[in-house]
């Protein structure tokens, strides 16, 4: 047999200069999507993938079965109640996407009665029910769906949603009749994520992207009119901020959100203003980062805002409206939740009675309750946190209607299946409503989540999460996969994965490296892994790879890493400072170019990277600070581990391009004889294909590279005999 020979892409040397530097880029020709050429380097790509990953077909088969095995597909969500019905999403086995539904709610004057949720049950057809969109026929005929945004009118007639065919995140808005089941012949292209209805339902607020695909622009379409008469709300020229809105709880006023990473400003517009004034709160000069949410306290006009104001951490604070008039310094603000530098506050959101805070503290998502009934004053109740039985968890706010008496809440670990609670605000009882159903005989205690800490060069404690079977010796012989993402702010919170049981039960031993850059430990964390400090976030995951290969737990020899987006940066730096210390790498859709991509802000969305990364434009230390950690301009003559990258043509986060250039330099510099692929879905955009079997078969796809490469191919006994049970 003869050994499969990767593509050779050809060199049209491209020169770069900035502050003095010259970057050659051989690569850089690949960004030609249109050529077919690009076109057929790719394919090829893909071919030499097949081909070099063909053993591997029978255990990803297996792995897709084992996730198919374990998934009730036939399920449905919680119905949550909006005005006069219930909505939920449901799925059927053998169908790739949800069909949307409801049935219509009773109005009995028992509160408790009317905001129980119907009791339905898998399969068991529903009485009443309405199907409001079914991707499955939305999809037929399509090379790829996903639904956008839905919104509902508050009199329940007109349903407004939109889609996407090509994975670019680029909609079509229609407008359903409930009543009828016809559409409307309004129907609006290149819409954004956000949707939704004013409230007398005559018009539809939606965002529209600029080139660089930023949402720039809050329009409004009154129905039946021209899209072309659709009105701009508001415009934000500034190229590195983000745009979007909502509206307040209590369906008074248009809420549009303009911010980066750094600071915000919102603009309000009331219902009742015939002339559509849109008015500023705190302008983005104060150079505060702050979210507002309207309410009604005594008859007068406030604002819950969570703020940094003076508040690394941020804190809760309520503001008149009228204060807003005021400069800064002469405003009177009262403290709902102050700042503590062991709690990082999230957002709020409210009801008519309640205040409901979303806080992270020890690593742990978590929400707070406070009634409205004496909110900022020394006669504030003290808040109420639902009280859960596990260490690593999540708590989030789900679901809270305006004039609901219940908040739903979503609950999930590492080890238990998501699950819905109702907390019922008059008593503060948890009333468990679902927990999502695992097959194949899944039990929580035989497996074990654990929180460990390594220690950074300088010094900072990182945590870990390590899952792994209950029945796996410390022998120092388990294979390892280290995962994380660790930019943006966001945190890896615990959460339950049915495909990650397969990685389990072969004896693999999962770490999340909740490394700085991330969210997980406050805003301090967060700012020590962005702009100058962005290193912290690479030499982070080494120092914890050598906690694992240290704990007993793992065989050195047998370690892989997996990261995705930022992520995917991360796994080209790591694979840059340490490949000694991966058997493999997966990157899955890798921001491995990113000096080249931050350098053009007419590429999608890099100006409004500048918050996170810095400008490399204009300064000429970000410029140099990153051309010494962007994966691809820091590849080395070292011996490479095994290296997929994943990645979709149609991406527009995170361009095809990088992982491609990036895929060819390697293969050139490496010194090493490991293979290293580029899997491409010339259907699929930052999420990969379309349809939850195709997204089963993306992860079974990853995770059979990596159980290949670290020699982890079959189940352990004890999950054997549980499987062919």
């Amino acid at each position: 047999m003869t050994t499969p020979q990767p593509p050779v892409a050809k060199k049209v040397p491209t020169e770069r200069t900035h502050h003095g530097d010259t970057f050659v880029d051989n690569y850089e020709w690949l960004r030609e999507k249109e050529s077919p050429e690009v076109v057929a380097h790719l394919t090829a790509e893909n071919d030499y993938t097949a081909a070099v990953t063909a053993d591997q077909e029978e255990l990803r088969n297996r792995i897709f079965e084992e996730i198919r095995n374990r998934t009730e597909e036939t399920d449905l969500s919680v119905p949550a109640r909006k005005k006069g019905w219930w909505y939920y999403t449901r799925t059927e086995e053998g169908k790739q996407y949800a069909i949307h539904c409801r049935t219509a709610a009773r109005d009995t004057g028992d509160l408790a009665a009317d905001w129980t949720p119907p009791s339905v049950l898998p399969g068991v057809p529903v009485e009443g029910e309405q199907i409001l969109i079914d991707g499955n026929a939305e999809a037929e005929g399509k090379p790829f769906f996903s639904l956008g945004g839905l919104a509902v009118t508050e009199d329940g007639h007109l349903l407004a949603y939109s889609e996407d065919n090509a994975g670019d995140e680029r909609f079509t808005l229609r407008i359903k009749d409930l009543r009828t089941g016809d559409l409307l012949p309004d129907s609006i292209p290149n819409v954004f994520y956000s949707l939704a209805f004013s409230p007398d339902g005559n018009r539809v607020f939606y965002t529209v992207v600029d080139d660089s695909w930023r949402p720039y622009q809050v329009k409004a379409h009154t129905l039946g009119t021209p899209v072309e008469d659709d009105v701009v709300i508001y415009q934000e020229d500034d190229i590195a901020m983000w745009t979007g809105f909502d509206l307040s709880a209590d369906r008074r006023q248009l809420l549009i959100g303009i911010s980066s990473s750094e600071y915000s400003e919102y603009r309000v517009l009331d219902f009742d203003d015939p002339a559509d004034t849109v008015r500023v709160l705190i302008p983005r000069s104060e150079r505060i980062l702050y979210e507002a949410e309207p309410l009604t306290v005594d008859g007068r006009r406030q604002y819950l805002l969570t703020h940094n104001h003076g508040a690394l951490n941020s804190m809760l604070s309520l503001v008149a409206e009228e204060e807003f008039a005021k400069p800064l310094a002469d405003q009177h603000w009262q403290t709902v939740i102050a700042h503590d530098d062991t709690v990082r506050v999230n957002g709020a959101a409210v009801t008519r009675t309640h205040v409901l805070v979303s806080v992270r503290k020890d690593t742990t998502e978590r929400v707070q309750i406070l009634p409205l009934e004496g909110l900022g004053t020394p006669a504030q109740a003290p808040a109420v946190e639902p009280a859960f039985d596990e260490e690593l968890y999540t708590a989030n706010l789900a679901n809270a209607e305006f004039d609901s008496p219940i908040i739903r809440l979503s609950y999930t670990s590492f080890l238990t299946p998501p699950r819905v609670y109702d907390y019922v605000l008059s008593t503060g009882d948890l009333e468990l409503r679902k927990q999502t159903p695992v097959k194949g005989g899944y039990r929580s205690e035989d497996y074990v989540a654990e929180r460990e800490w390594a220690t950074a060069a300088d010094g900072t404690r990182i945590p870990l999460s390590v899952i792994r079977r209950a029945d796996l010796r410390r022998d120092g012989s388990n294979p390892a996969l280290v995962y994380a993402y660790g930019s943006y702010e966001v945190s890896m919170d615990p959460g339950f994965n049915v495909a990650r049981l397969s990685l389990l039960d072969r004896g693999v031993v999962y770490v999340v490296d909740h490394i700085r850059g991330g969210g997980e430990m406050g805003r301090a964390w967060y700012d020590d892994g962005k702009k100058l400090n962005k290193k912290n976030t690479f030499t982070d995951f080494v120092d914890a790879t050598d906690w694992v290969a240290a704990s007993g737990w793992a065989d050195p020899d047998r370690i892989a890493a997996m990261g995705g987006s930022a992520g995917g940066l991360l796994m080209g730096a790591i694979a840059n400072l340490a490949p000694e210390k991966y058997r493999a790498i997966v990157a899955q859709v890798p921001f491995v170019d990113a000096l080249t991509s931050i350098l053009d802000p007419d590429l999608p969305l890099s100006a409004l990277e500048w918050e996170e990364w810095g400008n490399p434009i204009t300064d000429p230390e970000v410029y140099r600070y990153m051309k010494e950690y962007t994966p691809y301009e820091n590849i080395r003559a070292v011996d490479y581990p095994k290296i997929a990258a994943v990645t979709s043509f149609n991406d527009t986060r995170v361009l095809y391009v990088e992982p491609a250039k990036w895929v060819a330099q390697l293969r050139e510099t490496s010194t090493g004889s490991e293979p290293i692929v580029l899997k491409i879905e010339m259907d699929g955009g930052h999420g990969g294909a379309s349809g939850r079997y195709e997204a089963w078969k993306d992860r079974a796809w990853d995770y059979a590279f990596i159980l290949a490469a670290l020699g982890a191919r079959d189940l352990l006994p004890a999950a054997a005999r549980e499987d062919a049970a």
